[in-house]
């Protein structure tokens, strides 16, 4: 009789283990996708005069899949500015593209322009806010 308990306290550990194994993180290999645009200001060199603005093709977009510390894929933008992300699971994610540096400081000087969304149900679509770079 103890064996037995022993037995089906083990095999009840193991199945839970196996339960909370299965818990899948943020990232590909699910239902949902994050769509967006990236929407560019257009500068003079020395940043001084706005010369145009409008959704900018062929821009790199990147997402971090929950608290990963590296990029997990990337895409360019479609002609309109416009990305999608699919086939993701529920997480949280980063999506982000680069700006050039207006402040002068160092004109060459990128940063990231970041958008954080989360997937909270299966077969979800998430839009972001524009993601607005400078560029020139």
């Amino acid at each position: 009789m103890i064996n037995q308990k022993k037995g089906l306290i083990f095999s009840t550990f193991v199945v839970l283990l196996l339960v909370a194994s299965c818990a899948k993180d943020a990232g590909e290999g699910g239902s949902s996708s994050i769509k967006g645009k990236v929407y560019a200001k257009y500068y003079n060199k020395t940043f001084t005069s706005l010369i145009g603005e409008t959704y900018a093709p062929d821009k790199d977009v990147y997402i971090i899949f929950g608290d990963d510390v590296t990029y997990g894929d990337k895409q360019k933008t479609c002609y309109d500015g416009s990305f999608e992300f699919k086939y993701l699971r529920k997480g949280k994610y980063k999506v982000y593209a680069y700006s050039l540096d207006t402040t002068l400081t160092n004109p060459s000087t990128q940063f990231a322009v970041i958008a954080e969304v989360e997937i909270t149900k299966n077969g979800e679509t998430v839009v972001t806010n524009d993601i607005v770079i400078a560029d020139n």
